[in-house]
């Protein structure tokens, strides 16, 4: 969720931001501090999600993917990482959890059907 914050906010921007832009955004919505920043950050460039520039004595970042891609990514490692790839095990464990309605199942039975 915290990554994703970070991505919205860049997406967003109509230039490269700096950590302290982002310092200013997060720190008064959710007391993030410096460091917090700097490790998503890290993280996102490290994932690919960000690209990075110096300029001067300031790191200026800039998305490296679309949202609908991020999406993809992310949700593709929490298939992997949370159910071992399984979309069955998922959808499995949101029904099991009642958080898949009668409707949804409909839903996801046309969708199947137009494919």
């Amino acid at each position: 969720d915290s990554e994703m914050a970070v991505m919205k906010v860049i997406w967003r921007s109509p230039h490269p931001v700096t950590s302290s832009e982002l310092l200013k955004v997060f720190s008064e919505s959710k007391g993030w501090k410096s460091q917090t920043i700097s490790t998503f950050l890290s993280r996102l460039t490290e994932k690919g999600m960000l690209k990075v520039a110096k300029k001067g004595a300031a790191n200026y970042y800039q998305v490296a993917v679309t949202q609908e891609e991020y999406r993809k990514q992310e949700t593709q490692s929490f298939l992997e990482n949370i159910h071992g790839g399984s979309v069955q095990s998922f959808i499995a464990t949101l029904y099991d959890l009642n958080d898949i309605t009668p409707e949804d199942i409909e839903e996801l039975k046309h969708w199947l059907d137009k494919r």
